[in-house]
């Protein structure tokens, strides 16, 4: 049987979700705003357009997907898992690390299973690159360099995301968090936490660029940096061990071609042996996020990315919040 799916939040990224829904069927769509929850609706037949999330909770869906502005992230999170659904809710799931705590504490008290949507960790050159570090091509790991930025739009520095009682933050909270997500994804824990936001050009309150240096308890090292001052769109990830590199660009559309060069190094060292894969197709990474968790549920496993992990991301944030 087809698990039931309802999205609370329908702009772009809950247009996204029902899109890729991996076998599961939309019988709901929430929104404070009529519109747009009836035209996501009238997009599948026998789809109910609702704009109380209560009628959510009520309902008989099987998991919920919470697409809103961080503020209302954790409480319809919280009020779906009190009612006994599933929930994939998009990230970075909460505004702060206490507010992400409550849910994790819900969720594990009432069974049901929550995913943070991180879903660059199902981009296919980034599902590659970790299948390549797991069977050793790169030989232990030592450190990782990641650089993820866009150049804003007209009026950006009037929108919700810089508006801190909304969005938490600014560009670190935005895109800085998947950096921060991918980087213990490959390296493990971070223990020493050292970095700055800073806003640079921007007329906001919250910050336009983060400058983040993440190091393991083995001394693995993760240097990031997310910037909403980049102009040209730009997603660069770089992994290295003692016997090779990876190196991950692109994710498709602005960003341009999403590309995986191996280089490894040969015995004589010098010039690596380099390989490329492209991949130039539609972005699958939702679709195969969503089956990641229905299967999830079906074997009632704990999702990874979960509210550990997500809770793990929020308080890099706030370390570097606090030390800016």
């Amino acid at each position: 049987m087809k698990p039931k799916i309802a999205i609370i939040g329908c702009g772009l990224v809950g247009r996204k979700r029902a899109a890729a829904l991996a076998g599961g069927s939309l019988v709901m769509a929430c929104d404070i705003e009529e519109s747009r929850a009836s035209s996501l609706a009238a997009l599948v037949p026998g789809c109910r357009a609702v704009t109380d999330p209560a009628e959510v909770f009520a309902s008989d869906a099987d998991v919920v997907v919470v697409a809103t502005l961080n503020n209302a992230l954790t409480p319809l999170s919280l009020a779906a898992v009190k009612a006994g659904k599933h929930v994939l809710v998009e990230k970075p799931a909460a505004r702060t690390s206490s507010e992400l705590e409550s849910l994790r504490v819900a969720a594990e008290a009432s069974g049901v299973r929550v995913r943070v949507g991180y879903n660059h960790r199902f981009h296919p050159a980034l599902r590659k690159a970790r299948e390549l570090v797991d069977g050793g091509a790169l030989g232990p790991l030592m450190f990782l360099r990641g650089r993820y930025g866009h150049g804003g739009r007209t009026g950006y520095d009037r929108e919700w995301r810089a508006n801190p009682a909304l969005a938490g933050g600014g560009e670190l909270i935005d895109q800085g968090v998947h950096l921060i997500d991918l980087a213990s994804w490959f390296l493990g824990d971070f223990d020493r936490i050292e970095g700055h936001a800073v806003t640079s050009f921007w007329d906001m309150p919250v910050d336009d660029n983060a400058f983040i240096s993440l190091r393991t308890a083995a001394g693995r090292t993760a240097w990031l940096h997310a910037s909403c001052t980049e102009w040209k769109n730009l997603f660069s990830f770089e992994i290295y061990g003692r016997t090779g590199k990876l190196h991950v660009e692109g994710l498709g559309g602005s960003y341009g071609v999403e590309r995986l060069t191996y280089y490894r190094m040969l015995p004589q060292m010098g010039p690596p042996e380099t390989t490329v894969w492209d991949f130039p197709g539609v972005d699958d990474s939702w679709e195969r996020e969503m089956a990641a968790f229905l299967e999830d549920i079906r074997q009632n496993r704990e999702p990874e990315p979960g509210p550990r992990e997500a809770i793990a991301t929020l308080r890099v944030v706030e370390t570097i919040y606090a030390a800016s």
